[in-house]
């Protein structure tokens, strides 16, 4: 009895530390993120003093830089912010579901589901309708991809190595349609559609902000309710099982939850690829595989990363304003090389 005892108290203690480590991580990623913030903020075509964004933040009725920072730069910040906090943990819950470290809203086709929908407005409706309903566009055919990957590899259930051969060939066939939308459009439609789907925050809005943020107060913490099971999940179905999982009701509220992520997301900023993929992989080598944790760390991560891109975007080629998808896919490419080399080594 006093050795069980003392074996709960090692566990107790164990589970204590992780989460303290946990909460350590993500407050130093938090005043990182603020920090960051700050200095996207002050850089730009007009550079401005750190000291001169603090009063126009403060007091904008008395600054004279009050419109750029309050109505160019920030709801762009924010916004990058909110993108890449939802696509990282998007591809977080995709990996968890199919345990596979491939895995991401690319890979399953959301992505593709959502720039075909986008891109097939731009070449049909962009001139006729309002740009507005852009967004709603692309976040209804990532939910149209996401039932036909349902759809399509159920057979008694939904196996994840299923969804996953199902995602591949979608993702392939919606990015052929995507192109040949393109390619016969006319050439105003096809550079926008061009420019969406490389990824870009340029001319970002309070009213893209308000749009996406409800996608995120929801989506969040739905899928940590499920944080248990996936936990479980990632023990084997067999072992899942034996825990008292509904794996059918599970898969489906997280699979809700990251389409719901990355559509909302592609609709907002356009084809950031490869977000979903790195920022699990990075919170998980800071805070391990423990799903409540990995869930806000990688959102801090995905934050940072969209953050710093978009940054490099407006600053690094002045005066041009590159979108943000180039740099995240500059890093993102050889990381995915470098982590399918790492799995093939490993199996």
């Amino acid at each position: 009895m006093m050795h069980s005892t003392s074996l709960n108290r090692r566990g107790d203690g164990t589970a204590d530390a992780r989460q303290a480590r946990s909460l350590g991580i993500a407050t130093l990623l938090l005043l990182l993120l603020l920090a960051s913030m700050g200095l996207s903020l002050s850089l730009g075509s007009f550079p401005t003093s750190f000291g001169r964004v603090l009063h126009s933040l403060a007091t904008p009725q008395g600054s004279d830089i009050a419109f750029i920072v309050w109505e160019l730069r920030l709801p762009r910040i924010v916004l990058a912010m909110l993108v890449g906090a939802a696509l990282a943990v998007s591809g977080a819950i995709l990996q968890g579901i199919v345990r596979n470290p491939l895995a991401s809203p690319d890979v399953i086709g959301i992505t593709s589901g959502a720039a075909m929908a986008a891109v097939t407005f731009l070449a049909l409706f962009g001139a006729g309708l309002s740009i507005h309903w852009l967004p709603a566009a692309a976040l209804s055919g990532a939910l149209l991809s996401a039932l036909l990957v349902f759809f399509l590899s159920w057979k008694h259930g939904i196996a994840p190595s299923r969804m996953v051969l199902v995602g591949i060939g979608l993702s392939a066939a919606m990015g052929a349609i995507t192109t040949l939308l393109i390619v016969t459009s006319d050439d105003a439609a096809a550079m926008v559609a061009y420019v969406w789907l490389t990824g870009s925050l340029y001319a970002a809005q309070w009213q893209d902000v308000l749009g996406m943020l409800p996608w995120l107060l929801i989506a969040i913490p739905l899928c940590l309710t499920q944080a248990r099971h996936m936990d479980a999940m990632a023990l084997g179905d067999q072992v899942a099982l034996g825990l008292g999982v509904n794996l059918l009701r599970s898969r489906l509220v997280l699979m809700t939850c990251s389409v719901a992520l990355a559509g909302a997301a592609v609709a907002f900023a356009g084809g950031l690829s490869f977000v979903g993929l790195i920022a699990p992989h990075i919170a998980a080598r800071l805070v391990g595989r423990g799903f409540a944790r990995l869930v806000p760390t990688a959102a801090l991560v995905g934050a940072l990363i969209v953050l710093y891109a978009d940054l490099l975007g407006r600053v690094a080629f002045l005066p041009k304003d590159l979108p943000a998808g180039i740099f995240v896919s500059g890093v993102g490419a050889p990381f995915f090389v470098y982590l399918l080399h790492r799995t093939r080594y490993h199996h």
